[in-house]
């Protein structure tokens, strides 16, 4: 990245060391496409843009005013001046360089994915979310299946004001991070259209095995999967050979997709006759394992990763890698812990195990 401070930028100019500029979820996604990994196209809204915005709005001191002398454990303070903060970004104006500068990139994105006024996920995307010894990440606010340039703009501003959520506030204050410590950034990420969608860990989530990918997936968004609505089919892949040597094709019952009359997602009922079928191709799967073993080379880790078919996509480029994160969860275990006799266990099983012992993936 350039030393200027630039308002907008596209994913692919930024990398591992652009946390400052545009967060950690954005920087992420610029080191995966200059990885060569594919990622649905985008670009940042920067911190650089964020304190721009405060600064002509002329708000940092009613900010800090609405701030002073707040304790993290009074909660009816906290939710009175979270909610003044956040009414009093969500009302100021962008400038008219910020505007024009983000709504020529949304047209210009529109242009690269050949929909107009592209669906985009609008998400936050904070300084301090990978700091060693806080965790802020999942504090601030992400907007799905987002139209037109307007509501681009009107969600950026939801964005920038839930860095100010009571949660955020008590929680900085609690670890000793004044306001102007963190500083936000915001992706504009085309939507994933997702045919089908899932996880992936390029370790066994049942043993450790790092010589073993994992694969679960289901039709649809990755919603079912991630919540463990559904059981999903299960694939493993030797990372060598890039072999499956077993495939699990389960029942699933439901799915999410795209409700055309709200524009947003919504869980449908599989139909009978697809609640057996296999959700990913075994092409795709060998993909997948191949895009999984490049990100694990990349980072130096065994990761846990979000991906999508995307079905507005020409065949030969429609699987994307949504998000990637070093895997937590195996490496909290003693190498020799076996796994449960008798169950097989599913990528999935492995996510809400971490979510019933409270450890956090990321």
């Amino acid at each position: 990245m350039s030393q200027s401070q630039p308002l907008v930028c596209w994913f692919q100019e930024c990398n591992k060391d652009s946390v400052p500029l545009v967060g950690g979820k954005n920087s992420s996604l610029g080191e995966l496409i200059n990885a060569g990994i594919r990622v649905p196209p985008g670009f940042a809204i920067t911190t650089h843009a964020y304190r721009r915005f405060l600064a002509d709005g002329g708000v940092e001191d009613k900010i800090v005013e609405a701030m002073a002398g707040l304790d993290h454990q009074d909660t009816a303070a906290l939710d009175r001046a979270s909610a003044e903060i956040r009414e009093i970004i969500e009302s100021c104006p962008f400038s008219t360089e910020l505007e024009d500068q983000i709504a020529d990139y949304y047209r210009k994105l529109s242009k690269v994915c050949g929909l107009p006024a592209t669906p985009v996920a609008v998400r936050s995307s904070a300084t301090a979310e990978d700091l060693p010894g806080a965790s802020f990440a999942g504090q601030q606010e992400t907007f799905l299946w987002i139209r037109g340039a307007d509501q681009v703009l009107e969600h950026v501003r939801l964005c920038f004001s839930s860095l100010f959520t009571s949660r955020a506030i008590a929680y900085r204050i609690e670890m000793g991070f004044d306001y102007s410590e963190v500083a936000i950034s915001v992706g504009i990420q085309k939507m994933a259209n997702s045919f089908t969608a899932g996880v992936m860990f390029t370790l066994n989530p049942a043993n450790g095995d790092r010589s073993m990918i994992v694969i679960d997936s289901n039709f649809g968004f990755g919603e079912s999967v991630v919540s463990g609505e559904v059981t999903p089919d299960n694939f493993r892949v030797d990372k060598v050979s890039l072999d499956i040597l077993e495939k699990t094709i389960s029942q699933k019952q439901i799915y999410y997709t795209l409700a055309p009359a709200e524009h947003c997602a919504k869980k449908f009922e599989l139909p009978e006759e697809r609640q057996g079928l296999q959700s990913l191709i075994d092409e795709d799967v060998i993909e997948l394992a191949k895009m999984g073993k490049v990100i694990e080379q990349h980072y130096g880790c065994p990761q846990d990763i979000e991906w999508a078919v995307d079905k507005d996509m020409p065949k030969s480029g429609s699987v994307f890698i949504l998000q990637s994160r070093p895997e937590t969860v195996w490496s909290c275990k003693k190498p020799d812990t076996p796994s449960e006799p008798g169950k097989k266990k599913t990528a999935m099983d492995h996510i809400l195990a971490s979510i019933m012992t409270g450890k956090k993936l990321t």
